[in-house]
């Protein structure tokens, strides 16, 4: 009985030193090493550029929580994550895609959509609120709402919104700037990701990406 007792705690501490020890320090030994930034949460600083580490700070119009960890020793800061998304609600940003996220949009901690079906009258009514807020912030715009502007995605979480959705508010931003318009769709179309690999997915624009450059602009 003795015999099998050591054999067992033997192994149990084997294996909790090359499972609980070894084998995390490797793997995050390796991904330091090859891809840091990603490794680290793919951070974006305040100029836009990405960043291995860094505390998470708002943006004017962005809701950002501090994680405590430091800013680069440039003085730029992070302000988010290209991974996950923010709610921006100035007229002079790009605003995001909804999110379901509870209790507050764009939790990291809890990613969900909002499970509400198409017959479900509270997804009508939420759309329907979605679309009078975006004509409010935009009177002038006839143009039909896409979808995305007023339906969250699966995961409540998504830092992009497609190129249409993008167009749709660009007036608005331009206007709000008081820049001329197609200066912003210049920079649109600098920041408009095609799809990966050349064929998967859709074509999208990262908002933060985007605004952090909108708010470089001169």
């Amino acid at each position: 009985m003795f015999r099998e007792f050591r054999a067992a705690a033997v192994l149990l501490l084997v294996l909790t030193i090359v499972t609980g020890i070894a084998y995390p320090l490797v793997v995050t030994g390796i991904a330091q090493v090859a891809f840091p930034a990603r490794a680290n949460g793919s951070l974006i600083e305040s100029g836009g550029k990405p960043v291995q580490d860094g505390a998470r700070v708002p943006v004017d119009g962005a809701r950002a929580p501090v994680d405590g960890a430091r800013a680069p020793v440039d003085g730029a800061r992070a302000v988010g994550s290209e991974l996950i998304g923010q709610p921006f609600a100035d007229p002079k940003h790009f605003w995001s895609r909804p999110s379901a996220t509870s209790p507050y949009p764009y939790n990291a901690s809890s990613s969900s959509g909002s499970n509400q079906g198409p017959l479900n009258p509270a997804l009508t009514d939420a759309v329907k609120a979605r679309i009078k807020t975006l004509r409010d912030a935009d009177p002038g715009n006839t143009a039909p709402v896409p979808a995305d502007l007023v339906t969250a995605s699966a995961s409540g979480l998504d830092p992009h919104i497609s190129p249409a959705a993008a167009e749709y508010q660009l007036a608005r931003v331009a206007k709000a700037r008081r820049i001329d318009a197609e200066k912003v769709r210049a920079l649109l179309t600098q920041t408009t990701e095609g799809r990966q690999f050349g064929f998967l997915g859709e074509p999208r624009v990262n908002v933060l990406r985007l605004n952090l450059a909108l708010d470089q602009l001169r």
